[in-house]
């Protein structure tokens, strides 16, 4: 895979305060087998020894440190998306990376041979299971399989695409960069981008391989949705109207991007926006025309019901 014309990947890598862990999730990048890859890090305002731990690296790594914009993960991804034609060659890959995970040593290259050609001209996302570890990496379990076909109808409903598994080919990379500089906010860097690659026609591979360790602690900014109990909470904040909020974020996102949607897909995502307001009975027949979906039953009919409570 290595060699003259080995892909150029940008691992986009978003800081803040983190530390603790940041020097692992490095050194795992360093390991990795696939080795032409080049860091932009965006430093979210850290008050302790990220900045340090950064430049510390660069020393001997070709890592570009940038300061965020100082308003959360999702805008300092943003943020990262569109400075990244500044920064990397033409025909670049990107990859998205959390600080505070670990990385397997074949992540870039398994994902690089799951996607296929360089010159692929068709916008191509990839993605994986991880192993989910506690803070010291001791105890691991699998995060939660997705049985179900990754799609534009799943993506407007339910996020599959965890974005420290993110790996884009040159199209898909291209076509988040030039997205970005039209939107102005996002929920979430990764399910934006799930969004928009199969709302433009693109190609999603799920690998069942997990990738990475999925380090959980105290201020994870998402956690994982593995446990029972967790996906119990997830489907309680749908149920309490979170979940119409985000959609509002999402819409008006997709809203100002329809041109890169495909015009079946742009007549879904105008049906789902018009379901929303709806009285009840034309959301339902809308819902069951519009064959949306999340990945398993109980949450598949947890979004019926919340549309017949109006929290979509």
């Amino acid at each position: 895979m290595d060699g003259p014309q080995a892909p150029h990947v940008v691992i986009l890598l978003a800081v803040y305060n983190g530390g603790d862990f940041l020097s692992d999730q490095l050194q795992s990048i360093a390991r990795q087998t696939h080795d032409d890859w080049q860091v932009l890090a965006s430093d979210d305002g850290s008050k302790d020894s990220s900045r340090k731990i950064l430049e510390g690296f660069a020393a001997t790594h070709p890592v570009t440190c940038l300061s965020g914009p100082g308003a959360g993960a999702a805008t300092n991804f943003l943020s990262l998306i569109r400075q990244t034609p500044d920064h990397a060659p033409a025909g670049h890959w990107m990859a998205f990376c959390d600080q505070d995970d670990v990385w397997l040593p074949d992540k870039l290259s398994r994902g690089i041979t799951a996607l296929g050609a360089t010159d692929d001209p068709r916008p191509a996302l990839y993605c994986s299971r991880t192993w989910i570890t506690d803070t010291a990496l001791g105890e691991r379990r699998l995060s939660a399989a997705r049985p179900r076909p990754p799609s534009f109808r799943n993506a407007l409903v339910q996020n599959v695409a965890s974005g420290n598994t993110i790996l884009l080919n040159p199209a898909a990379a291209r076509l988040v960069e030039e997205a970005a500089q039209k939107i102005e906010r996002v929920v979430v860097h990764d399910w934006w981008v799930y969004q928009l690659i199969t709302g433009a026609g693109g190609r999603v591979v799920h690998d069942d391989t997990p990738t990475l360790y999925y380090r959980q602690h105290d201020v994870n900014q998402i956690g994982s949705n593995d446990t029972r109990l967790a996906r119990l909470r997830r489907i309680r904040q749908l149920l309490q109207g979170h979940f119409r909020a985000w959609n509002e974020v999402n819409i008006a996102a997709l809203s100002r991007l329809d041109g890169y949607l495909t015009p079946e897909n742009r007549a879904i995502l105008a049906e789902f926006a018009a379901m929303r307001r709806g009285p009840m009975p034309a959301r339902l027949a809308r819902l069951w025309r519009l064959g949306l979906y999340r990945q398993s039953r109980i949450s598949t009919f947890a979004l019926w019901v919340s549309l017949v409570l109006n929290r979509i």
